[in-house]
């Protein structure tokens, strides 16, 4: 088993560390994989270190986050010089760091929603935890204990990734029905979508949530067509349960990956483990379980 996928900042949700147990009911081998969900999209980038496919679609509705990883991938030296110029800037802005979070958060909310901006709001926020108020804008706070990614660290992440995936990679910011519209037969669609609960708080991890019933259609077509997928949605912790389960006529198998000990659960005194659901298309389930590399 390789080591774990380079990536380009922390991502709260990110299935990076899941994605050697993810990997395991993939195929070897096959076409494309598409991410309609993509997020920082560990799963493109893990599958890319495998060298399981060479082709792949990232998309996520979030349009500045595509743009990040469309720089990252494509451009990745380009990034690199302006996320550091930007990352410099908090050294010597009159207010301080924290103060320069704010000033850089306030430009992007306005607009200026440039990669580079993208890039250092991620890398400099709390645990690296998105949040979108009602309005639509970024406004999580900054990590007052640190600085943010340092660009060397990042440079070199972000060289390695965009070697696997550069010139492979179609994205798009757009409704995950479209993506799955495109998906074929030898494809493999793998979702992580905006659990249920997260979405429509006050303050969102996501920029837009989707609706249940038109999510489980979606997947009903994905089975139509014979489309292999894998879908992360649900899970629990000790006693507590979290987001509903899939339909059981979508024939899926269900699985559950420990996820660790929960840091909330430890914070309160107890040890409990969380586990997150993976369900696994009917027909890709039957082809049985590839064995990690």
């Amino acid at each position: 088993m390789k080591a774990n996928a380079p990536h380009i900042v922390q991502y709260q949700g990110s299935k990076r560390i899941l994605a050697p147990q993810i990997l395991r009911y993939f195929p070897l081998r096959f076409k494309r994989l598409i991410e309609p969900f993509a997020g920082m999209a560990a799963i493109s980038i893990a599958v890319a270190q495998q060298n399981r496919t060479s082709n792949y679609i990232i998309n996520d509705i979030n349009g500045p986050l595509v743009a990040l990883l469309r720089e990252a991938i494509q451009n990745p030296d380009l990034l690199i010089t302006k996320y550091q110029f930007l990352w410099n800037g908090q050294f010597e802005y009159p207010g301080g760091s924290v103060e320069h979070y704010y000033y850089v958060r306030e430009l992007f909310n306005a607009g200026e929603q440039s990669a580079e901006n993208m890039l250092y709001l991620l890398a400099r926020c709390v645990k690296g935890a998105v949040r979108y108020g009602r309005n639509g804008n970024f406004n999580q706070s900054p990590d007052k204990r640190r600085n943010g990614t340092n660009p060397q660290t990042l440079a070199n992440n972000v060289r390695n990734i965009s070697g696997m995936l550069k010139d492979k990679v179609e994205f798009a910011a757009t409704d995950y029905r479209e993506i799955l519209n495109t998906a074929e037969k030898g494809d493999i669609v793998y979702m992580d979508p905006p659990y249920q609960g997260v979405s429509n708080a006050k303050d969102s991890r996501y920029v837009s949530g989707i609706d249940f019933a038109d999510f489980i259609e979606a997947i009903d077509v994905l089975n139509r067509k014979g489309v292999d997928f894998v879908i992360s949605y649900d899970g629990k912790c000790g006693d507590r349960v979290y987001g509903e389960e899939l339909p059981i006529d979508l024939e899926c198998q269900k699985i559950y990956l420990n996820a660790g000990l929960s840091s909330q659960s430890t914070l309160l005194g107890k040890r409990e483990t969380t586990l997150e659901a993976l369900y696994i298309s009917k027909n890709l389930s039957q082809k049985g379980i590839s064995l990690p590399i």
